[in-house]
Parts: structure tokens; sequence; C-alpha cells
């Protein structure tokens, strides 16, 4: 009794205290209305030694209950990424009087105040902290040379209507001289000052802005206004002015780039197209979608180093085909009224997973990545999806929930084991390369993916190239696309694929396409380059581990000779067979195992132990390669070859 009691009296005051915390105002349901009057977003990018942006809004409001958000679901990221903790010093006022304003303590992202009676408009006035470094936690926004803005990170906006119906007139002061880009257009510009024309705030979040002392606009389709083009431009901030100088060639690929992708899509459904690209490794990385631009970024070299390596060179491609398949047309549980409305990520094998596919290709047909290059690539994904051990737990559609879980990417210590995000992206590439010959083996080689890509992502009936408004799709209309192209089981097709657990990649694609997985002693060419940008030594799929830095290890593979050694992340590689671990004579131990068959020794240190572990492998080093299989025909090199 004296239990149960005192169970009552915690429930009594959980209860109280629920009251006590409730929001002033409920949630209201954001409505397919026009919020009355324009909002105007002021945002002063001129302190660059402390990286703050100064931000003053104006809204127009009438008298009663408001309720504000800061947005929290943020496209592209398909998960609640806003960072409230860099939005601070928020004052509200009305006629220069101040006006008390409360953070709903059930949901932090959303503010809440009562208008007095004959107030119509307030004014608001906060700032953005962004990190002075990386080492501060997040990503830096901000440099001397350059700055990302996204408006999303300096924007508050009022509840209860869908953010296209919200319209803002933005405006951005830049330090002197510097000039900028967006998918934004501007409707004035005094000097460091430039104000924008008015848009919804959907559209301002898809707009983020690059830029910088050093900037160039090049153009990549110069004949698109006297044939009735949307022009596209690639928009370069970076470190130095040099890194700003790209060749005739260079300028070919990325104008190529434009090129086959109206080839296969048959539509620019944009006004313009911006690829904001930033040559920096001062400023955070970034490769982020939006309908009308991209976020990309590249280490100094960019155009300097171009024939050393290929590596990230798809991300243009994969994110300017996001502009057809994830902005245009769209997962119908990612689609929301507005960002404070939680997303879903059932779609995202689609969304992410064939713009991987198309990225590829695209990179490949316009030069951005040569073909040999691309071979690699597909090997070694064709390698990574095949170890992922964890495929005997969590199939690829749970994988979809990675980015709601809060981890996207690497950064986990068992990552294929636990598997995430770079499954659905990796996998599916093979899962739409096999479904490419499957169309192409149905119909006599009269049809391909390229059909599909046309027909869902292209011109549609009842819309002009000019409404870009979201086309949504689910997992029945992708079905029903496929089979207009080429009819097949192809609900049982990606539902196999994607809900079982199978062992093993599937690379039934490859083999159809004259090409199958193979192995080399020596890494391909593209694994170097990729090897050596991220600064690692890799033994992924001999020993179980890649060596980073400070000759730590990483990606230690779930059920490798390294992890049934004991191994983890978590240690520092000393010595290898008695001598200073260095990456050509774990190379040589690798090798001679093969004839000896001895355990090859290590010395590791966990912390302040050190310890001595045997490692009982010896089928040689093995790195990924894709070779042609006897009698068969290459349709690969076809897939990716340029469009005539």
């Amino acid at each position: 009794m004296q239990y149960l009691s005192s169970t009552l009296a915690r429930a009594a005051f959980a209860l109280a205290l629920i009251a006590a915390n409730a929001p002033a105002h409920s949630q209201p349901a954001p409505a397919d209305a026009p919020y009355p009057g324009t909002i105007t977003l002021q945002v002063d990018a001129t302190d660059l030694d402390r990286r703050i942006f100064r931000v003053r809004e104006t809204l127009p409001v009438s008298p009663g209950p408001l309720r504000l958000y800061y947005p929290r679901w943020l496209p592209g990221n398909h998960a609640p990424t806003g960072r409230i903790t860099e939005f601070d010093g928020l004052k509200i006022s009305a006629a220069g009087q101040p006006i008390a304003w409360r953070r709903d303590p059930l949901d932090v992202y959303a503010f809440t105040l009562e208008v007095p009676a004959g107030v119509s408009t307030l004014d608001l006035d906060f700032q953005q902290l962004s990190p002075l470094d990386a080492d501060g936690g997040g990503r830096v926004v901000v440099t001397p040379e350059m700055l990302n803005l996204q408006w999303n990170a300096v924007l508050l906006y009022p509840a209860g209507h869908f953010d296209s119906r919200i319209t803002v007139r933005p405006s951005l002061r830049l330090p002197a001289g510097w000039s900028f880009g967006s998918a934004l257009e501007a409707a004035t510009r005094d000097g460091a000052s430039v104000v924008f024309k008015p848009v919804s705030v959907e559209t301002l979040i898809d707009s983020p802005v690059f830029a910088g002392k050093h900037f160039a606009r090049v153009d990549l389709d110069p004949d698109a206004a006297p044939n009735g083009r949307a022009p596209a431009f690639l928009d370069l901030v970076a470190d130095t002015s040099g890194e700003l100088a790209i060749t005739p060639g260079q300028l070919a690929v990325h104008r190529a780039l434009v090129t086959q992708a109206d080839r296969l899509f048959g539509a620019r459904h944009y006004a313009h197209y911006d690829f904001l690209l930033a040559i920096s490794d001062q400023l955070g990385g970034i490769g982020l979608e939006h309908h009308q631009s991209s976020e990309n970024s590249a280490e100094p070299g960019y155009f300097a180093d171009w024939d050393k390596s290929s590596v990230d060179r798809d991300q243009l491609a994969h994110e300017f085909a996001h502009s057809w398949n994830g902005k245009y047309r769209r997962p119908a549980d990612l689609w929301t009224p507005n960002t404070n409305t939680p997303m879903q990520n059932s779609l995202l094998w689609m969304y992410e997973g064939q713009t991987q596919f198309w990225g590829y290709v695209l990179a490949a047909r316009s030069g951005l990545v040569p073909k040999n290059d691309m071979l690699d690539t597909l090997a070694n994904t064709a390698a990574w999806i095949d170890a992922q051990s964890g495929r005997a737990w969590r199939n690829l559609q749970d994988t979809t929930n990675q980015a709601v879980m809060g981890e996207r990417h690497e950064g986990r210590d068992w990552l294929d084991w636990q598997r995430g995000s770079s499954d659905y992206y990796e996998e599916m590439v093979l899962v739409w390369l096999e479904a490419d010959m499957l169309i192409r083996d149905a119909s006599g080689g009269q049809r391909s993916l390229d059909d599909f890509a046309r027909a869902f992502f292209g011109p549609q009936p009842g819309r002009t190239d000019a409404d870009i408004a979201p086309l949504t799709y689910t997992f029945d209309i992708v079905v029903a696309a496929l089979n207009r192209v080429q009819p097949y089981d192809w609900a049982r097709f990606l539902r196999e694929r994607l809900d079982t657990h199978a062992p093993g990649a599937p690379l039934n694609g490859l083999q159809r396409s004259g090409w199958r997985l193979a192995w080399s002693e020596e890494p391909n060419s593209f694994s170097k380059g990729f090897a050596a940008k991220r600064k690692y030594e890799d033994f992924s799929y001999s020993v179980g581990f890649d060596v980073g830095k400070d000759n730590r290890l990483t990606g230690v593979r779930w059920g490798s000779p390294a992890f049934d050694a004991g191994l983890s992340n978590a240690v520092q590689l000393i010595a290898v067979d008695g001598l200073a671990y260095k990456a050509e004579r774990l190379k040589g131990a690798i090798g001679a195992a093969k004839t000896s068959k001895a355990p090859i020794r290590l010395l590791v240190k966990d912390g302040d132990h050190y310890k001595t572990v045997s490692l009982a492998y010896s089928a040689g080093l093995r790195y990924p390669k894709l070779e042609r299989i006897d009698g068969t025909e290459d349709r690969l090199t076809p897939l990716l070859s340029p469009r005539p």
C-alpha cells in the first residue's frame, strides 16, 4: 500500500508538471491558405571575425495568440536537424515596446506569444551564432573568404499555414566587394546589400546563398536563352582567386553534365539552376540538393589537380539529379506542409538510391568521372555491399530510418553490422542497375531505365516546366511507371530486395551487364585516390580494418579476422611482427602469410594497455575490381557512355 501511494503521488506530480508546462497555445494545423501580408527578412552577414549572422524580421500579425517556428525538419537532410542551439538573442517588439515570448517546453523549436490589441506588425531581432571552427561540433559556414547562408538558420515563421503560402522578402548585407550565387533572384543591389524578389518560405529555405571574396559565375549553357531553355550556372567561391581558374576542357565537362541531364530527363523544371561550389578546406564540406540549386564543396585543387583523381566529382551530378528526383518528383511521405511537421523516409531507396544511380551514370556520361574510374566505383560499391554483415538482421528498407535515428553516414563503430544510409544509397545502385538490365533483356534492347527516367521525371500531363510544385509519388506509383516502360512483377522485384535478409550484394545487374566482382592484390586507381583523400590505408577486405590518423584502426569489420582477434576501432596499431607499423610492412606480412600460413602478430595500444594479438589470415591482400565475363556482351560501357 505504501508503494502504491508513492506511485500515485509520483503520477499526480507528473500530471501537475505536464499541466504547468503545457504549451501556452495549441499548435494550429497548417492550412493551404495564404498568410496575410509579406514578411521582411534582413540578414547582416558582415561580422566575419565572430561568424555571427544578425537578423531583423518584420512580421505582419493580428491580435491574439501567435506561434512561431524555427525550422526543424530540413529538406534534403530527411531528419530534424535544424540547429536550434545556434539560434540566440531573440527579442520581439511592437512599435518599440517589448513583447514577452515563451518557448514551448514540449517543442523547443516553437515560440508562443500574445499579440496585443492594436498591433499589426512585430519586429523580431536575433542572431545565428555559427560555429567558429569544426571542433565546436557544427559545420563551419563562415570564413574570412566566404560564407554559406542557409535561410532556415535565420528564420522564424508563423504556424498555421503551408510554407508555400507564406511570402517573404529576404535581403542580405554582404562584406564589401563580395559576390554571391543563389537560385534567388535579386530585385535591387546597392553596394554590399541585395534585396531579393519575394518568395515563399518553402522556396526561401530551398534557395541557399554562397558568397565570397573570390567568386566566379560560369555559364553552363550559353545558348539557353536563344533556344528558350532555362539557364544553368556554376557559381564558384574559393579560398584564393587562383582556385577559380577553369580550363576549356573542364568547362566542357561541366556543360556536358547539363546536356546529358537534358537527354536523360527531357525537361528542365527550373527557372534557372545554380551549382553552388565552394573550393575550400576552410568552409565545412557539404553536398545538399535543392530544386533550383545545389550546395557542393571540393578541396583546393579541384581544377588544378583535375587529372590526379576524380574522387567525389560525382557529387555535382548526384545533387543535380535531385532536381528531378526528390524535388520535382518527391516521395509522398517526405512532402510536409511545413518544416516542423515530421517527415517519413520509407521511399529513400528511390529518392536517394535511384538518384545515386543517375548521379553515377551522369557523371560518367558527362566526363566528370572517367569511365574506368566509374567501373572502379561500381566495383567498390559491390564489394562494400557484399561485405555488409548486418544484412543478417537489418533489411535495406529499415536503413531508410537511419536519418531520423540521428546518424546518416560514418561515425559508428561497427558500421557494416549496424548498417545505415550509405546502404540505401549504394545498394540501390546495384538494384537499379539490375532493373535497367532486366528492361533491356525483356524489350530486346529497345528500352532501358532511361525510358523510365524520361517518363517519370520529364514532362508531365497537365503541367508546364514552369510549374515546379512537388509532384509526389508512392511505392505503387513507381511500380506502375516501371510497368508502363516494361511489364514485369516490379512490386515483387523491389520488395524482395528491400525486405529480405539474403546474404551478399544483389550482383545480378552486374552479371547481366557482362561484368562481375573480382579481387586483386593491388587497389584500383579510384580506391587509391579515395584512400589518399581520406588519409587511411585500406585492409578492409583482407584482415578486416583500415588504418587511419595516428595509426588508429577504423572500420573494423564484424566477423573479420581482426574482429575474431578481439580488435576494434578503440586501438592504435603499434607494430607488425615485432617491427614498428608501416603500411608496407603490414602488406608484406599479409602477403607472406599466404605461403607460411603463420598468424600475423600485431602489437596494439588500447588506452594505457598494450597487447599482442594474432590474426589467423592467409588469403592475401584483396581489393575489389570488375572483370569481364567471357562470352558476354559488355552492356555496362554503353550505359555509361554519353547520349548523342
